[in-house]
């Protein structure tokens, strides 16, 4: 690990000022902010992440850590640590694919530690983008190249990717998210502004290196989740190569608004399989005013993978992504709500 200084910002304007400090791209930032650090710290033991300063921003969590259900919606704090919102009765209740996705996510530990903010910006997976030995790497190092595409890519995205970049985004909370039309609340500077979730992480787009919309200096504080008839018959289906302590290869966030059989509404959001948390539209439209057979199920699966591009060690990937949302769907409209 390099040397670094070390900065705690007792307020938004404070941490704001101290962050913001620009590099080439979001990676090689010269000023990272620190909450939890379970991704953080990880990275820059392994010199990928190179920051001249770490923003503490814990002073902040009293404010910004609380958990709000209300007949309008779920208010997240951005602060509040993983375990906090996975273990919230009335989140378990009213939100399931929330608590689920937080619950199947890490370890204990780890849950304990890191906050949701930090936790929907962690980094991919990917084991070209973690070791700094490979060159070839547009994420971490612009204009490079990739070298998971002709390399070991089991793991790898098949949805939103694009020569320049195939890395998979390794989060679940996102997922669930993406699915809700859930907001984000960023603070930058003096002031507030809202940010569609599906609109926080860019698309790859030839610049992997630019991994979301913030700018240097901005700070999320909070997540808005809209309620909706489809939020308590909600799941998260995590699909991954251990029981425990392991990342998707596959998984759906899926809520479901049903009457009878037939799907008033639903809300789809695929995990595991993508470059960033990646909402199935063409799922839902494939769904709604029709029973919910496992047929109608299948239907709506091949249309969430349709556009699924593989590199030879992920060419299993569109077949498990159509298996997991097909059980999703089933297990969702069993629900007792």
């Amino acid at each position: 690990m390099r040397p670094f200084a070390y900065q705690r910002a007792s307020s938004l304007a404070e941490a704001s000022r101290l962050g913001a400090e620009t590099g080439r791209g979001q990676c090689d930032a010269p000023a990272q902010f620190l909450a939890g650090g379970t991704t953080l710290v990880d990275l820059m033991k392994l010199d990928v992440l190179r920051p001249a300063r770490l923003v503490d921003i814990n002073r902040l969590r009293e404010r910004h850590g609380g958990i709000e259900v209300a007949p309008q919606g779920l208010r997240l704090g951005a602060l509040a640590s993983m375990s906090d919102v996975a273990g919230d009765r009335a989140v378990q209740a009213s939100y399931p694919v929330i608590a689920q996705s937080l619950q199947l996510a890490a370890s204990a530990q780890l849950r304990n530690m890191a906050t949701l903010g930090g936790n929907v910006l962690q980094k991919t997976r990917c084991p070209y983008y973690r070791d700094p030995s490979w060159t070839e790497c547009n994420k971490r190092n612009p204009g490079s190249g990739c070298a998971a595409l002709e390399g070991f890519n089991r793991n790898h995205a098949v949805l939103g990717v694009d020569r320049s970049c195939i890395a998979q985004y390794p989060g679940d909370l996102g997922v669930a998210l993406v699915a809700l039309d859930s907001q984000v609340i960023v603070n930058e500077g003096q002031s507030q502004r809202p940010i569609a979730f599906a609109d926080l992480h860019r698309p790859v787009d030839g610049r992997p290196d630019l991994e979301t919309m913030l700018n240097p200096g901005d700070v999320i504080t909070a997540f808005i989740v809209p309620a909706g008839p489809w939020t308590r018959r909600s799941l998260y289906l995590k699909v991954r190569d251990r029981e425990s302590y392991e990342f998707a290869i596959a998984s759906a966030a899926v809520a479901l608004d049903l009457d009878g059989d037939v799907v008033r509404g639903a809300r789809i959001g695929l995990g595991g399989l993508a470059y960033r948390p990646w909402r199935a539209r063409e799922a839902e439209d494939a769904l709604v005013g029709k029973p919910l057979t496992e047929e109608t199920a299948r239907d709506a699966a091949h249309a969430a993978l349709a556009g699924a591009v593989t590199h030879g060690d992920n060419d299993y990937k569109p077949e498990l992504g159509r298996r997991t949302l097909v059980r999703a769907l089933l297990q969702a409209k069993a629900m007792e709500v």
